[in-house]
């Protein structure tokens, strides 16, 4: 295989056919769960650290989107829990102890559910949260590589990973260290992850408004708010959710 956009097109596309048909009943599983919450007046919480905190934000505050979503990112622990900037780092993933701040920090009923995204699954802080959500009586989806996730060692003290915990695992079907095309004399280029990651968000999001639609009730989503009247309308629907969801940070 040679290193270029057209070999990148191609191994996406063969990966987005491969999740897509493996993960079919999963998804539905997973809209499910979430389904249910949204009609017992429940958020979806969405949390993701690094480059998977792109997946959070494909779940929550986006067009077509569900309105009653909240993103949860590890910044919260500066901006609404008054810690100095300085405690933001690439290491602070894998610190066990920042779970129980950002659970606290997080405007959490019990009828809400959560979404994690972790590509290699085993980091302390994502671990630790779920295992927390999952005391706390939630229900938890987790969108992760099986494959990278099954290759490493938890960095939790307890030797779970995130899909030890979960109620429904996603699979995003990303190689180990997520890039596809290998370079000569090494590594490789090219990641999937964040593309397959959203591609299940927008068909569990989708497969809600499904069932919703199915129980005769009208789906509180999102319009753009770059059209005629998506301000308005997205602002009845947010009021409905008022200091349970979060924007803009």
């Amino acid at each position: 295989m040679t290193v270029s956009a057209e070999d990148y097109l191609a191994v996406v596309t063969e990966t987005i056919g491969r999740v897509a048909a493996s993960q079919r009943e999963a998804v539905g599983r997973a809209a499910d769960l979430i389904a249910e919450a949204v009609r017992a007046d429940g958020v979806v919480h969405a949390f993701g650290t690094g480059h998977s905190e792109a997946l959070a934000m494909e779940i929550a505050g986006r067009a077509g989107g569900l309105v009653p979503t909240n993103r949860i990112a590890l910044r919260d622990l500066v901006l609404l829990g008054g810690e100095p900037a300085d405690r933001l780092g690439p290491m602070l993933e894998r610190d066990p102890s920042v779970a129980h701040r950002l659970y606290e920090l997080a405007p959490v009923r019990p009828t809400d559910v959560f979404v994690l995204a972790s590509n290699s699954g085993v980091n302390g802080a994502m671990v630790e949260f779920a295992g927390l959500v999952k005391e706390r009586g939630h229900g938890l989806v987790a969108i992760t590589s099986a494959q990278h996730s099954g290759r490493m060692t938890s960095r939790h003290p307890s030797g779970r990973k995130l899909s030890d915990l979960a109620d429904v695992v996603l699979d995003n079907g990303a190689p180990y260290g997520d890039a596809t095309l290998p370079l000569p004399g090494g590594g490789a280029v090219g990641a999937v992850s964040s593309i397959t990651a959203a591609l299940l968000a927008q068909q569990v999001t989708v497969e809600v408004v499904a069932r919703l639609l199915a129980a005769g009730e009208r789906p509180p989503v999102y319009l753009s708010a770059n059209i005629p009247n998506g301000d308005a309308h997205n602002t009845e629907l947010e009021a409905r959710y008022a200091g349970r969801i979060r924007r803009g940070s």
